[in-house]
């Protein structure tokens, strides 16, 4: 009698991680597409409306006094998205943007041009590190830090100008003016920046340890990744995007202004969320926070045009309704995603 031979049975095939999109449903879907591309969509209406109902809206006047006047600013949302990505906050990129501006005046005044460059970026990456490791390395609590960090950086400021007394300018002549000069210069550095972020965010091992620790903190740290380093370089960015972003601006200036940056971080906090990155972290995008400050300036320039005698006063209500509203919704469709 021969041997029984006996034959491979065919294994079923291991089912997917994850599910194929088509079988994602259909709510997960729109609540997830929502959340990372509705301040675009939203930019695109309330432009268009703007357009229509305005003659001097779409003009390149106006466009032009959105992009420059605006740039620099931009640059906080940039060094926040990051913070805020790991579950922090930093309240000290108003301060710091003041505190940069004067810096690199008092540079440009007193050393020339590699100094106004060099003397901000310098102070911004050192406060930046501080914060940082009393965040990481100390435990403590980043709103604690930071509004230490606000209050410090402002009180730094008050003494090199003697209680705002003395302004240093950038002198006619100085190759640093260029910098800040136009709309185009401007815009084409913010927008370097800008791109150089996001390959950061998405084409680098520090990215992905950045998106994995806003996720989940413990499970970050029992894979090994530098947990500590990566909160530490979330606020050096910050800090120094903050100072580089004060230094250009006094470069267009012409001036390092003492009584400029406040309240800037809550419009740097709310551009970013606005753009859909999550206050808990662990979710979020460059391009979103690009078009949650496009979306708030176009709307600040309708409120400047339509409800100008309101004053500043009517553009707060609105940022602080904007980022009501987000926050709502993005809790809305969080819990949706979860549901599904």
């Amino acid at each position: 009698m021969s041997p029984t031979v006996l034959q491979p049975t065919a294994l079923p095939p291991d089912p997917s991680p994850a599910a194929a999109p088509d079988q994602v449903p259909l709510r997960e879907r729109v609540a997830s597409q929502l959340q990372r591309r509705g301040a675009l969509a939203v930019l695109v209406l309330v432009a268009a409306i703007a357009s229509a109902t305005s003659s001097t809206f779409p003009t390149w006047s106006n466009i032009s006094s959105i992009l420059g006047n605006n740039a620099f600013v931009w640059l906080l949302a940039l060094g926040m998205t990051f913070v805020i990505m790991t579950g922090g906050i930093d309240l000290s990129v108003g301060s710091m943007y003041a505190l940069g501006g004067v810096l690199a005046a008092y540079g440009a005044h007193t050393g020339g041009t590699w100094l106004a460059l060099l003397l901000p970026l310098a102070v911004g990456a050192a406060w930046g590190t501080l914060q940082g490791l009393l965040v990481a390395r100390a435990g403590m609590a980043p709103f604690i830090v930071t509004l230490a960090g606000l209050l410090g950086a402002r009180g730094l400021l008050q003494a090199l100008t003697n209680e705002g007394a003395t302004t240093y300018l950038v002198p006619a002549n100085s190759a640093f003016r260029s910098f800040g000069a136009g709309t185009w210069t401007p815009v084409v550095i913010v927008a370097a920046l800008f791109v150089a972020g996001s390959l950061l965010l998405t084409r680098t091992r520090f990215g992905a340890t950045l998106t994995a620790l806003g996720g989940n903190e413990n499970a970050t740290r029992l894979m090994g990744l530098p947990v500590a380093r990566t909160k530490t370089l979330v606020y050096l960015l910050s800090g120094t995007l903050a100072a580089t972003a004060g230094a250009l601006g006094s470069a267009r200036l012409g001036s390092g202004v003492t009584t400029i940056g406040v309240g800037y971080e809550l419009t740097a906090i709310a551009s970013v969320v606005i753009g859909g990155t999550l206050l808990t972290g662990g979710s979020g995008s460059i391009g979103g926070t690009l078009n949650g400050v496009l979306l708030l300036a176009v709307i600040h320039n309708l409120i400047d045009h339509y409800f100008s005698q309101y004053g500043s006063a009517f553009t707060d209500t609105v940022n602080g309704g904007f980022l009501a509203l987000v926050v709502l919704l993005q809790t809305l469709l969080s819990r949706t995603q979860q549901l599904s």
